[in-house]
Protein backbone atom coordinates (compact mmCIF):
# COMPACT_ATOMS: atom_id res chain seq x y z
CA UNK A 1 0.00 0.00 0.00
CA UNK A 2 1.34 3.54 -0.82
CA UNK A 3 -0.35 6.48 1.46
CA UNK A 4 0.68 9.67 0.46
CA UNK A 5 -0.26 12.62 3.18
CA UNK A 6 -0.64 15.92 1.32
CA UNK A 7 -0.17 19.40 3.30
CA UNK A 8 -0.50 23.15 2.91
CA UNK A 9 2.54 24.89 4.32
CA UNK A 10 6.17 23.63 5.99
CA UNK A 11 6.31 21.90 9.15
CA UNK A 12 8.97 23.81 11.25
CA UNK A 13 8.56 21.97 14.94
CA UNK A 14 11.10 19.67 15.58
CA UNK A 15 8.77 18.13 18.18
CA UNK A 16 5.79 17.61 15.17
CA UNK A 17 8.71 16.02 12.63
CA UNK A 18 9.81 14.07 15.52
CA UNK A 19 6.35 11.94 16.16
CA UNK A 20 5.58 11.30 12.42
CA UNK A 21 8.93 10.26 11.85
CA UNK A 22 8.60 7.69 14.26
CA UNK A 23 4.93 7.05 13.04
CA UNK A 24 6.34 6.86 9.63
CA UNK A 25 8.77 4.17 10.84
CA UNK A 26 6.59 2.09 12.28
CA UNK A 27 4.21 1.75 9.38
CA UNK A 28 6.85 1.24 6.99
CA UNK A 29 6.25 -2.44 7.48
CA UNK A 30 2.85 -1.79 6.15
CA UNK A 31 2.86 0.58 3.60
CA UNK A 32 4.67 3.24 1.72
CA UNK A 33 4.28 6.85 3.77
CA UNK A 34 5.33 9.72 1.74
CA UNK A 35 4.69 12.98 3.10
CA UNK A 36 4.34 16.22 0.36
CA UNK A 37 4.31 20.18 1.46
CA UNK A 38 3.13 22.04 -1.01
CA UNK A 39 3.56 25.80 -0.30
CA UNK A 40 1.19 27.81 1.39
CA UNK A 41 -0.24 31.27 0.33
CA UNK A 42 1.00 34.61 2.02
CA UNK A 43 -2.24 36.20 3.01
CA UNK A 44 -2.43 39.22 5.55
CA UNK A 45 -5.03 38.68 8.25
CA UNK A 46 -7.99 40.51 6.89
CA UNK A 47 -9.38 38.71 3.53
CA UNK A 48 -11.97 39.40 1.77
CA UNK A 49 -14.57 36.26 0.90
CA UNK A 50 -12.85 36.31 -2.93
CA UNK A 51 -9.48 37.00 -1.48
CA UNK A 52 -9.58 33.91 1.07
CA UNK A 53 -11.23 31.84 -2.27
CA UNK A 54 -7.78 32.60 -4.20
CA UNK A 55 -6.33 31.75 -1.48
CA UNK A 56 -7.94 28.32 -0.92
CA UNK A 57 -7.59 28.02 -4.85
CA UNK A 58 -4.00 28.06 -5.56
CA UNK A 59 -2.89 26.07 -2.40
CA UNK A 60 -5.38 23.48 -4.35
CA UNK A 61 -4.11 23.85 -7.55
CA UNK A 62 -1.07 22.95 -6.02
CA UNK A 63 -2.43 20.02 -4.17
CA UNK A 64 -4.31 18.65 -6.92
CA UNK A 65 -1.30 18.60 -8.59
CA UNK A 66 0.06 16.22 -6.70
CA UNK A 67 -2.28 13.71 -6.77
CA UNK A 68 -2.44 11.42 -9.45
CA UNK A 69 -5.69 10.09 -11.40
CA UNK A 70 -6.20 6.34 -10.12
CA UNK A 71 -5.43 7.36 -6.09
CA UNK A 72 -7.61 7.40 -3.67
CA UNK A 73 -8.22 10.75 -1.90
CA UNK A 74 -9.50 11.38 1.51
CA UNK A 75 -10.00 14.80 2.38
CA UNK A 76 -9.57 15.90 5.86
CA UNK A 77 -12.39 18.77 6.54
CA UNK A 78 -14.09 19.72 9.49
CA UNK A 79 -16.92 18.56 8.18
CA UNK A 80 -15.88 15.63 6.24
CA UNK A 81 -16.82 12.26 8.08
CA UNK A 82 -16.25 10.88 11.25
CA UNK A 83 -15.81 7.68 12.55
CA UNK A 84 -14.45 5.39 15.44
CA UNK A 85 -10.81 4.03 15.11
CA UNK A 86 -12.32 0.65 14.15
CA UNK A 87 -14.24 1.82 11.23
CA UNK A 88 -11.54 4.03 9.88
CA UNK A 89 -8.78 0.93 10.15
CA UNK A 90 -11.81 -1.23 8.47
CA UNK A 91 -12.29 1.10 5.18
CA UNK A 92 -8.40 1.39 4.92
CA UNK A 93 -8.37 -2.57 5.21
CA UNK A 94 -11.22 -2.42 2.32
CA UNK A 95 -10.20 -0.27 0.11
CA UNK A 96 -6.21 -2.19 -0.53
CA UNK A 97 -8.94 -5.45 -0.85
CA UNK A 98 -10.85 -3.88 -3.25
CA UNK A 99 -7.56 -2.38 -5.34
CA UNK A 100 -7.34 0.92 -4.02
CA UNK A 101 -3.43 0.89 -2.97
CA UNK A 102 -3.10 4.63 -3.34
CA UNK A 103 -4.10 6.49 -0.73
CA UNK A 104 -3.79 10.36 -0.27
CA UNK A 105 -4.69 12.05 2.82
CA UNK A 106 -5.04 15.91 1.79
CA UNK A 107 -4.78 18.68 4.67
CA UNK A 108 -5.72 22.08 3.58
CA UNK A 109 -4.19 25.45 4.70
CA UNK A 110 -5.35 27.84 7.33
CA UNK A 111 -8.40 28.23 5.62
CA UNK A 112 -9.33 24.85 4.56
CA UNK A 113 -9.54 23.43 1.56
CA UNK A 114 -10.35 24.72 -2.12
CA UNK A 115 -13.99 23.67 -3.21
CA UNK A 116 -11.79 21.64 -6.43
CA UNK A 117 -10.36 19.33 -3.77
CA UNK A 118 -13.48 18.79 -2.27
CA UNK A 119 -14.87 17.88 -5.72
CA UNK A 120 -11.55 15.76 -6.46
CA UNK A 121 -12.06 13.71 -3.05
CA UNK A 122 -13.72 9.98 -3.14
CA UNK A 123 -14.08 10.63 0.97
CA UNK A 124 -13.56 13.09 3.68
CA UNK A 125 -12.45 12.42 6.98
CA UNK A 126 -12.86 14.79 10.07
CA UNK A 127 -11.46 14.26 13.53
CA UNK A 128 -14.26 15.94 15.24
CA UNK A 129 -15.38 19.93 15.36
CA UNK A 130 -12.39 20.96 17.18
CA UNK A 131 -9.98 23.25 15.25
CA UNK A 132 -6.52 22.45 15.51
CA UNK A 133 -3.28 23.79 14.40
CA UNK A 134 -2.67 22.22 11.45
CA UNK A 135 0.81 20.74 12.02
CA UNK A 136 -0.75 18.88 15.13
CA UNK A 137 -2.83 17.33 12.18
CA UNK A 138 -0.08 15.92 10.35
CA UNK A 139 0.88 13.74 13.76
CA UNK A 140 -3.12 12.77 14.64
CA UNK A 141 -3.51 11.98 11.10
CA UNK A 142 -0.66 9.70 11.00
CA UNK A 143 -1.02 7.85 14.07
CA UNK A 144 -4.48 7.37 13.56
CA UNK A 145 -3.30 5.74 10.09
CA UNK A 146 -0.67 3.49 12.28
CA UNK A 147 -3.83 2.76 14.59
CA UNK A 148 -5.79 1.11 11.75
CA UNK A 149 -2.62 -1.13 10.66
CA UNK A 150 -2.26 -2.17 14.22
CA UNK A 151 -6.35 -3.19 14.40
CA UNK A 152 -6.21 -4.67 10.62
CA UNK A 153 -3.20 -7.00 12.63
CA UNK A 154 -5.16 -7.50 15.53
CA UNK A 155 -2.25 -5.70 17.57
CA UNK A 156 -2.81 -4.84 21.14
CA UNK A 157 -1.50 -1.26 20.21
CA UNK A 158 -5.50 -0.32 20.23
CA UNK A 159 -6.94 -0.95 23.57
Amino acid sequence: MNIKILTVGKLKEKYFKDGIAEYKKRMSKFAKVELIEVPDEKAPESLSEAEMQQVKDAEGERLLGKIKDRDWVIALAIEGKQRSSEAFAKEIDQLATYGHSDIDFVIGGSLGLSKAVMKRADNTLSFGKLTMPHQLMRLVLIEQVYRAFMINIGSPYHK
